[in-house]
């Protein structure tokens, strides 16, 4: 049976991140290890403070598990032994890629997938002032995609600003629980006339029952609102997108779940990522197939990254090597 160490990594952030709820300029992380006769597999997922997270309590959360996975607890068994959380991410996908290299093939093939392609994904700009947020669009405005963060009032100006700075990119905007239903109604059409294609989880969580009654021209996508599959059908009718994220769904095996259940609903895919490493942006390559938006810039977003870790070609992201995961 596998045996699991645990070990707790922060990775500096080149500059620093800013959404909503705060700012920061160091991204802590978890890494699950499972060894096996010589094979190893790892899962990295990231404490988020929203959802009352620290790299200690999951930390303690895997250690505690140990003798059960020693005792023959595997990834099927650890959807019902957790709940959906960062620290199951870590273990699940550690687990995913224990089995790869134990069959011999890569984790795709064991999900039942034909094959990786590479992705175009969002480049996230921190919120800011207008002038500084253009600044920072004018810097990547050969991105195909930003993805700015918002914050309310003065939302429009700081769009406004990177649609001036960056003419040709897609922009898709994420307020993080930031916005009230009245914004909504004022912002959508003015942000459809700026040629912005997405707005992310506009409401908090626990209020997001207007969305049910407001008619965007914008789609909707549900990020904090999201986790399990088990979301969908109230999601189906307040959003028009759901914004899968390992770290919510508490690993790959529940989000490929979640995945199947929101298209199955009529509901587009938007993949997404915490501030985090190739390595725990590689799983979510799968989930990524296909997606109408993928937001897996996490790594773009440090000082350094881990070696080997994944390619990126401006906007594009190749298929991880075998080295990194899976």
């Amino acid at each position: 049976m596998p045996k699991l160490s645990v070990r707790s990594e922060t990775w500096p952030i080149a500059g620093s991140f800013t959404i909503s709820r705060g700012s920061r300029t160091e991204t802590p992380v978890v890494v699950a290890q499972l060894s096996e006769d010589g094979i190893v597999g790892r899962g990295e997922c990231m404490a988020n403070p929203r959802y009352d997270e620290t790299s200690e309590k999951i930390a303690e959360t895997l250690q505690a598990l140990e003798n059960e996975i020693e005792s023959g607890l595997d990834r099927r068994a650890l959807q019902d032994r957790l709940p959906a959380c960062a620290a199951r991410n870590a273990l699940d996908c550690a687990f995913w890629d224990l089995e790869a290299k134990r069959a011999g093939k890569r984790a795709w093939e064991l999900a039942g997938l034909d094959g990786l392609d590479p992705v175009v994904t969002a480049y996230t700009l921190s919120l800011d002032t207008p002038e500084r947020m253009a600044e920072a669009a004018g810097r990547n405005a050969g991105r195909p995609l930003l993805k700015l963060k918002l914050t309310g009032e003065g939302d429009l100006d700081r769009v406004l600003a990177v649609r001036g700075a960056a003419p040709k990119a897609r922009i898709i905007v994420d307020a993080n629980e930031a916005w009230e239903a009245n914004m909504v109604k004022r912002f959508a059409g003015e942000l459809k006339k700026l040629r912005v294609e997405l707005i992310e989880q506009p409401l908090p969580a626990s209020a997001d029952e207007p969305l049910a009654e407001i008619t965007s021209p914008v789609p909707v996508c549900a990020d904090e609102s999201c986790h399990t599959s088990a979301d969908i059908p109230v999601l189906s009718t307040r959003y028009d997108l759901v914004n899968i994220k390992l770290d919510k769904t508490g690993g790959l095996t529940e989000a490929l779940k979640l995945k199947a259940a929101a298209e199955a609903a009529g509901l587009g895919i938007m993949v997404g990522c915490m501030v985090a490493t190739s390595l725990a942006m590689a799983p979510a390559l799968l989930v990524a197939q296909g997606a109408a938006f993928v937001d897996l810039d996490g790594p773009l977003l440090l000082a350094e990254d881990r070696e080997p870790g994944l390619r990126y070609d401006g906007g594009i992201i190749h298929p991880p090597d075998p080295g990194l995961w899976g």
